[in-house]
């Protein structure tokens, strides 16, 4: 398997649709987690994910996982959920909190203590957290009594919002927390979410795959938009 090395300095991405198969999406390895790097990787299309050791793998999946903000499902159940309310809802007021929180085991990792159950390393925090100091990343908190119980980060790229990864730890707490996102985005003008790729969870809530051309010409059509993140929109009061 010949994969370009990118340059640590002044990496160039490839063309994403020369992305392998298998692993899906696999484009490249090396170049840096700078600011303007992964600016550069999200506005085609792009995003790093790989483990401690490893270098750094860049990856465009094909197809992607996306949800539209006006077409997320909401099951009765979590409807009910949102219309009683008891939760707080609020935005960028614990970023590291939260992707350190994505970072942790989950329960189903219990019965394999000795993997490493997660790409969110020390340098991928530190690399989002400058993402997060210049404006560009963004989280939402769902707290109950006080406490941070759940929550998401991401990427805001013109009208695409680019999510990482989500935590709970009460029921429902990512879900209601997505729920309250997606649609502040929709009002606030966003025209995509992007999942990168799906999982049982995503599609309980609604995701759908989309050619990688179509999601990348999506991006690009919008990545010169300035939106301002819907803080206001999001953030609630119990």
């Amino acid at each position: 398997m010949d994969l370009p090395l990118l340059d640590p300095q002044h990496p160039v991405f490839p063309d994403p649709a020369t992305a392998l198969s298998y692993p899906d999406g696999l484009l490249a390895a090396g170049g840096n987690l700078d600011v303007e790097t992964l600016l550069s990787a999200y506005r085609q299309g792009i995003f790093p994910w790989y483990e401690q050791g490893q270098p750094i793998l860049w990856w465009s999946p094909n197809p992607r996982a996306v949800i539209f903000p006006q077409h997320i499902h909401i099951s009765k159940s979590l409807a009910k959920t949102l219309r009683k309310g008891g939760y707080r809802i609020t935005t960028d007021q614990a970023f590291e909190d939260v992707i350190k929180a994505c970072a942790e085991p989950r329960p189903e990792h219990a019965e394999r203590p000795g993997e490493n159950h997660t790409w969110i390393s020390d340098e991928m925090i530190a690399a989002y957290v400058r993402l997060f100091d210049a404006g560009h990343a963004h989280s939402v908190e769902y707290w109950l009594d006080g406490q941070l119980c759940g929550g998401l980060y991401g990427l805001a790229i013109g009208k695409v919002f680019c999510g990482e990864s989500m935590f709970s730890r009460a029921s429902n707490a990512s879900k209601i927390a997505f729920s309250h996102l997606a649609k502040s985005l929709e009002e606030a003008g966003f025209v995509l979410i992007d999942c990168q790729v799906e999982n049982e969870h995503l599609n309980a809530l609604g995701a759908q795959l989309m050619a990688r051309e179509d999601f990348i010409a999506t991006v690009k059509k919008t990545a010169s938009a300035t939106i301002d993140w819907p803080a206001g929109l999001i953030s609630t009061k119990v």
